[in-house]
């Protein structure tokens, strides 16, 4: 769990299907089967049953029963610009779009070595949510593993992942749009501030609507994977 303190409050790399699991499952189907766990049949189980909430995460809440088509909030550009001059941190990250079901939102981000070196990460990035004035929130958790928020993103956990200059890592973002309280103010970060792992130099970036996470306070990591398009 990564800590958030602070005040309470381009284009994307398109990708059309967000390789997260070992077995090639796309970000899309793993959303539908949590919105249907019945059509997809014994290899969602298969799935999940192999993936532990590292860190010592708790139980993982149960599916909705029914989840809204996916599709939603998709469209538009998010920054930084993907043509933009190399950092001097020798990588650069992008958010991708957003992959939405009734209540449940899951984003890509992607780690790309711009650099001249092999480039090393082992984890999950550290990540505040800001509010409009640029602050972190001071009640949003960050959690390592996405099992408290959904089950169907499943997450390999801390492995180390070499890229070469050119080469890709992913983490994706899992978050519910669920208020449950109504007297504490629903979450609508703009932007957010991630570095590939803690200590070391981060990006602020602008998710194309926002990141909309209610007031559950919780926002779900997996640890980088080496990035593998589904051509």
């Amino acid at each position: 769990m990564i800590p958030i303190r602070g005040r309470t409050a381009s284009r994307a790399l398109v990708v059309a299907a967000l390789i997260v699991a070992a077995g090639g499952c796309g970000l899309s189907q793993e959303l539908d089967r949590e919105r249907d766990p019945d059509r997809a049949g014994p290899s969602a189980a298969a799935s999940s049953a192999g993936t532990e909430a590292p860190g010592g995460l708790g139980h993982s809440e149960p599916p909705e029963a029914a989840e809204a088509e996916l599709g939603a909030d998709r469209t538009g550009d998010a920054s930084p610009d993907a043509t933009a001059a190399c950092p001097a941190s020798g990588v650069r990250m992008l958010p991708g779009l957003v992959d939405a079901a009734m209540g449940l939102r899951a984003m890509g981000v992607t780690l790309t070595n711009c650099g001249e070196k092999t480039y090393t990460v082992k984890g999950y990035p550290s990540i505040q949510v800001l509010d409009a004035d640029g602050e972190p929130y001071d009640d949003v958790r960050v959690l390592q593993g996405p099992q408290d928020v959904t089950t169907a993103v499943p997450d390999l956990g801390p492995h180390q992942v070499a890229l070469k200059p050119g080469e890709s890592a992913e983490t994706v973002l899992v978050w519910r749009n669920t208020v449950t309280e109504v007297d504490v103010p629903a979450v609508n970060a703009p932007t957010l501030r991630i570095a590939p792992l803690p200590g070391r130099p981060a990006e602020v970036l602008t998710p194309d609507g926002g990141l909309d996470l209610g007031n559950t306070g919780r926002l779900g990591t997996t640890a980088w994977t080496k990035f593998a398009p589904d051509f």
